[in-house]
């Protein structure tokens, strides 16, 4: 392996409100990468590009800033709770979950999102991404059938 000085990681910087496909150099992204030296557009461009497919969605993003100001970045997969509230029309939770419910889904689409999010999760087995999506159900007020 060939060592470069310039890609030496000098920083990495999460950004969780930012959506696909709406990137733009106003805060929060502008004023994170431009204190790190940044191409702000070029970095707006490639995002933009890469979420046109989730536009409106929240959708992550971990950006590595390297030694040479260059950058790479990952893009996160929308909240469980976002696919969740889009999947019954919803724009926000139940104020009481266990009195109050606002919609139902079913395993199948409990199992859909645990597949579109396992990557991005703190677990190795669908079993256990279906567990935790479920909790962020009833915590939201959705029932599953």
């Amino acid at each position: 392996m060939i060592y470069h000085e310039s890609l030496t990681l000098i920083k990495t910087i999460k950004i969780q409100k930012i959506y696909g496909g709406q990137a733009n150099p106003a805060p929060p992204i502008g004023p994170m990468l431009g204190s790190s030296g940044v191409n702000i557009m070029e970095f707006c461009k490639q995002y933009n590009h890469k979420t046109k497919g989730l536009k409106g969605l929240l959708c992550p993003v971990i950006i590595n800033i390297y030694k040479n100001k260059s950058f790479s970045f990952i893009i996160k997969q929308p909240p469980v709770s976002i696919q969740l509230l889009n999947l019954i029309n919803k724009k926000k939770g139940s104020k009481e979950s266990n009195r109050e419910k606002i919609g139902t889904i079913n395993m199948n689409q409990i199992k859909t999102i645990a597949n579109n999010k396992i990557k991005d999760m703190n677990c190795y087995s669908i079993k256990s991404a279906m567990s935790m999506i479920i909790g962020t159900a009833k915590s939201l007020g959705i029932d599953i059938i």
